[in-house]
């Protein structure tokens, strides 16, 4: 009996130390589950009163960057219309190519502004900085333009007055001129030389008349000069014009001057007044059927004139 008593007492001493042992761990198991806690809370705490705050500033920053960025392309863009406008309303060579060169340098400008990010502080900086410039330097040119429109206003207006009266001076040198030139053409049409009685003969490479026109290879050709007592005596120019059936000048030599332009001729001769004229003119170009025009020319009038066909 004894003996199972102490037995029993050495087994609870010898179990007294790992049941201690034991509490202690669950004791540390609760710190360590109280300590996770608290510091979870404590992160809780933090990321709501610091951390969400601060996401939700940045994110209102960066709106703000955005909107403040979409502004300034809008003036720059608005600027570039300025620019295009007053190109519309001046006609100053010097003063467009001045402001297509501002022009394109807003261009350039809003073209790196759209490829420079919002959050970019320094870029926008700058580029905002450059708004100012570019307003500065506007602001000048459309001065310039208004006041070189006032300018030409002015001088529209002088002009107008002016014109008015050299209208009525021209009017009155018209009249004058047209009364000088009837009496200038009535002399000039007394005095005009008058050609008739043409003949044309197309001769081959041998000088012998054809009428073949793949053969022909000099043209001769006469008239009949009238005789003008009004007339001055002297040397003249004979400008002898033919036509092809396409309206074409036949053998080009040159050109004389007829009302106001300059004709070309096939063939000229110098004569001293005389009543008949015998002209040349060789052939040295495809000629093809049809009817062919011959036209004589004197003192830059059209004197005569006929035709002939070619088969």
């Amino acid at each position: 009996m004894e003996e199972t008593q102490d037995k029993n007492r050495q087994e609870q001493q010898m179990q007294a130390p790992k049941l201690k042992q034991r509490g202690y761990t669950g004791i540390i198991v609760i710190a360590v589950i109280v300590a996770l806690i608290a510091i979870a809370t404590a992160v809780l705490v933090y990321h709501e009163l610091y951390t969400k705050p601060l996401f939700e500033e940045n994110q209102d920053l960066k709106e703000l960057a955005e909107q403040e960025k979409q502004e300034m392309e809008n003036q720059y863009k608005e600027f570039d219309l300025q620019y295009e406008q007053l190109q519309r309303t001046i006609k100053n060579d010097s003063l467009i190519a001045q402001i297509e060169n501002e022009r394109r340098h807003t261009q350039q400008l809003l073209e790196e502004l759209e490829r420079t990010k919002a959050t970019d502080a320094a870029e926008i900086k700058r580029l905002k900085a450059e708004i100012a410039s570019l307003r500065e330097v506007l602001r000048s040119y459309i001065m310039q333009v208004d006041s070189l429109n006032r300018l030409n206003q002015s001088l529209n207006e002088e002009n107008t007055q002016i014109k008015e009266q050299i209208s009525v001076a021209n009017t009155q040198i018209t009249n004058l001129s047209t009364e000088r030139n009837e009496l200038k053409d009535k002399v000039n049409i007394a005095a005009q030389l008058d050609a008739t009685g043409f003949w044309v003969t197309p001769k081959n490479k041998k000088s012998k008349d054809t009428q073949k026109v793949k053969d022909v290879k000099k043209l001769a050709f006469g008239f009949t000069i009238v005789k003008n007592v009004t007339a001055q005596n002297g040397q003249r120019t004979l400008y002898a014009r033919i036509l092809k059936p396409d309206n074409s000048v036949m053998g080009k030599k040159g050109t004389f001057p007829y009302e106001n332009t300059d004709l070309e001729y096939t063939e000229k001769k110098y004569i001293d007044y005389t009543e008949k004229v015998t002209m040349y003119s060789d052939v040295t170009e495809f000629l093809e059927a049809g009817i062919y025009k011959l036209f004589i020319f004197c003192d830059k009038q059209m004197i005569g004139q006929t035709s002939f066909t070619l088969k």
